[in-house]
């Protein structure tokens, strides 16, 4: 019998909750629903939202709440999983010590399972996507934000407190963009809104000497400029949105080989941007490994675009749901 699952991924720009069926060791995704999460201050409205759109997704499909076997909850960390808590993630603002799995689990009185993103991610790829049969593999977020989920000797890898695999937070240089409140760190200059900062402060630059950029023609534009516009440009040929990407692909390569030295993986599986880009960003993180990496270590590991592609999220939020093992420490 087919178990019918939800899985609730909550970014930091959207909330998107999927409905999802296991037949053995597949996962297909049935349905799901988006809003966004833009004004994620206001907690206990998108908490509302999250249980009213869950309701109305099992409505859509003919089901109801007692058909359904179990959420999983993928959030961006830090997160006390034990508990079932989302604690201040950087990219949530507001959610501070917020009880989400009781939440959810007293209001549909089925298991609720809570698990950062990267982990979720990570779960999902593992089991179903480019990390599966391996024994020891690093998953990537490269999103909105960034942060590392790790499969170490077969089991996922959590830490003491739930914080492994923080690697966003790690500083490349003294001065970049500015992520997980680190200037220069790698979530800085390797996440959509890392790209962003790059950007701004390069075309910043052209445009207060008079030299024009034809992705953003003048001030009025830098608001509204993100990593997919001068992604666009790039490909188009645009010399300064190129370099962008350079120089994000340079920082990514930089964060890669720290992880390769330090945990030895047999392959990296990169998601969000990263399998959108990697025509753009891959040719320099590769230079920068080749010069920065252990060989020995570096010929043994695979750096691969994630396998479940956008939908990655999706997937990954199904897959703690049904996972026994989404806290390890």
């Amino acid at each position: 019998m087919n178990q019918k699952i939800i899985g609730v991924d909550i970014g930091g720009t959207k909330c998107a909750i999927s409905l999802g069926a296991i037949t053995g060791n597949g996962i297909t995704l049935i349905d799901k629903h988006i809003f966004n999460t833009g004004e994620s201050i206001y907690v206990d409205r998108i908490i509302g939202e999250i249980i009213l759109s869950i309701s109305e997704l099992l409505h859509r499909n003919a089901l109801t709440e007692k058909q359904m076997d179990a959420i999983g909850i993928s959030c961006g960390g830090p997160l006390n999983v034990k508990e079932g808590l989302i604690l201040s993630p950087p990219n949530l603002i507001g959610w501070d010590n917020i009880a989400i799995v009781n939440i959810l689990q007293n209001h549909f009185n089925v298991p609720v399972k809570l698990q950062n993103d990267a982990n979720a991610c990570t779960l999902a790829e593992w089991r179903f996507g480019a990390a599966r049969g391996y024994e020891n593999a690093v998953f990537l977020t490269f999103g909105t934000g960034l942060g590392a989920g790790l499969i170490l000797n077969g089991k996922l890898y959590s830490g003491s407190n739930d914080m492994a695999g923080e690697v966003g937070h790690i500083r490349l240089a003294e001065h970049g963009p500015v992520g997980y409140g680190k200037m220069g760190s790698f979530e800085g200059f390797c996440s959509g809104g890392g790209i962003a900062q790059l950007a701004k402060s390069k075309v910043y630059e052209k445009l207060q000497v008079g030299q024009p950029v034809a992705f953003c023609p003048n001030v009025h534009d830098l608001e509204h400029l993100d990593a997919r516009i001068v992604a666009d440009a790039a490909r188009e040929g645009d010399e300064l949105a190129r370099e962008i990407y350079r120089l994000s692909g340079e920082s990514l390569g930089k964060g890669l080989a720290i992880i390769i030295d330090i945990l030895n993986p047999q392959v990296i599986v990169i998601g969000g941007i990263f399998t959108r880009c990697q025509d753009l960003l891959w040719p320099a993180a590769s230079a920068i490994l080749s010069r920065e990496c252990l060989p020995s270590s570096l010929a043994e590991c695979l750096v691969v675009a994630a396998k479940l592609g956008d939908n990655v999220g999706d997937y990954a939020a199904l897959a703690v749901a049904i996972n026994d093992q989404a806290v390890c420490a």
